[in-house]
């Protein structure tokens, strides 16, 4: 490594702390700009990405003094939700909060390819369940207590314990030891986060479960919803609400169906808030047009629609939501620099920020093949974008920064401990392992990586 890369590197990841200091007031032009014309660059460059605004402020005490601060509203203001970031897994097992991190979590913009390191030692007693803007859902270990944290602000929005929830799993998981409950509503779950008034709503779907429970910031516990969000491919969160595609029969010849969740409404009093409506449909896919699976996945604030032409899956097509919405099938022909991983959740990042990535790709497991494989849209290629060892995040292997990339889109790489999954049951017993890994794979995996 030469010299002038880890420069780069260190100036990367001191980032925060660079931004976050003082402001230097060595430029006499910056105080004499007016004021609207100072909040207006500001809020395009907000637009932009929530670091550049930081560094933005920390020009001059002018520019400080004349612009919002980040610090105190960063979750309750949806302007300051640092969107496109994503908290990165180490590999090899140093899952976030592991000892030899130090405390420090990497962080990693999908369209810039910056890459910064923050300093959280929440993650000692803490685990992440999802991602949502770039906020993190942890729970902590010893109470199960839900919090929203803007990790480059420090601001932390408390939400009631999800422990809260396991009586209300009676009528689903009648007889089902606490464990398994823990199972179900902890993996694979999808959050939403809305705000409104200065109070902050949660919504967890459970993939499991069929279920979705929801909690504000002034309530004590979680309320699961008395209906049922079919089944269907991974949520998708967007915008405060959630999105899913639904087959009655999960069939390459049956119609699809894209329903939305809408977030919760507060009550007139600002205390709690009702609850949601059941999913409404906002548009269909006949097998014409799409076939099953289709996934959902945003890019450039937009939500496409990504399935196959045929039963075949030999070719992909990529629609917008708005047009299905409207009833126009044509599908979209370019993607620009993008590139979308389809896992456990999806993403779009730039392949200029991932130099192993090609432009106009969809990189996802074949449903036909089980690969793991990457579709040029533009020629309708198919080829293997990268090795495959270590792909889930846990096998050991030669890594790059798309494995790591990767793994963002595989939820259950981010626990931070195995305790915290299994509540109320001694890892240490062999027999017990033994038994949560005959129970299912996810739990095998689990157990391996952090026994």
């Amino acid at each position: 490594m030469t010299s002038g890369t880890r420069k780069r590197r260190r100036s990367a990841v001191a980032t925060l702390d660079v931004a976050m200091a003082a402001p230097s007031s060595l430029s006499p032009w910056a105080s004499i700009l007016p004021g609207d014309l100072l909040r207006l660059i500001a809020g395009l460059v907000l637009e932009g990405d929530f670091l550049d605004y930081v560094r933005f402020r920390a020009v001059c005490t002018g520019w400080r003094s004349g612009t919002l601060c980040p610090r105190g509203r960063g979750v309750t203001d949806l302007r300051f939700h640092p969107r496109r970031w994503m908290m990165l897994t180490e590999g090899h097992g140093l899952y976030p909060g592991y000892g030899k991190l130090g405390g420090y979590v990497r962080f990693f913009n999908l369209y810039t390819g910056t890459f910064v390191r923050a300093k959280l030692p929440l993650f000692r007693n803490h685990c992440t369940l999802d991602s949502v803007d770039g906020l993190l859902i942890l729970q902590r270990d010893e109470d199960t207590g839900i919090r929203v944290l803007h990790p480059f602000t420090g601001d932390i929005v408390e939400l009631p314990p999800l422990a809260t929830l396991l009586t209300q799993l009676d009528g689903y998981l009648n007889g089902a030891p606490e464990w398994e409950r823990w199972f179900s509503i902890r993996n694979n779950l999808c959050a939403s986060v809305s705000c409104n008034a200065g109070i902050t709503t949660v919504m967890l779907a459970f993939h499991h479960l069929s279920r979705v429970a929801f909690a504000t910031s002034q309530d004590r516990h979680w309320t699961m919803t008395s209906w049922e969000v079919p089944r269907s491919v991974r949520p998708l969160s967007f915008r405060g609400k959630i999105y899913v595609v639904h087959n009655q029969t999960p069939t390459v010849d049956a119609t699809s169906h894209v329903l939305q969740i809408d977030h919760p409404l507060q009550n007139e009093i600002g205390i709690g808030c009702r609850q949601p409506s059941p999913p409404r449909l906002v548009a269909t896919c006949p097998p014409n047009v799409l076939r099953y699976p289709i996934y959902l996945v945003e890019c450039d604030s937009e939500i496409l629609v990504v399935g196959h032409s045929d039963s075949s899956f030999s070719h992909i097509l990529v629609y917008k939501l708005a047009d299905l919405v409207l009833g126009r099938f044509i599908p979209i022909t370019s993607i620009g620099d993008r590139a979308l991983l389809i896992e456990e959740r999806s993403l779009s990042v730039s392949s200029k920020s991932l130099p192993t990535v090609m432009a106009e790709t969809v990189i996802y497991t074949h449903p036909r093949t089980r690969d793991f494989a990457q579709y040029q849209l533009g020629t309708g290629t198919w080829s293997r974008p990268i090795d495959k060892c270590g792909i889930d995040g846990f096998a050991p292997g030669p890594r790059s920064l798309i494995h790591h990339v990767m793994s963002c889109c595989i939820r259950n790489v981010w626990f931070g401990s195995l305790q915290i999954l299994f509540t109320g049951i001694e890892l240490n017993d062999p027999c017990c392992v033994e038994e949560l890994v005959d129970v299912h794979d996810e739990v095998e995996r689990l157990v391996l990586v952090r026994r």
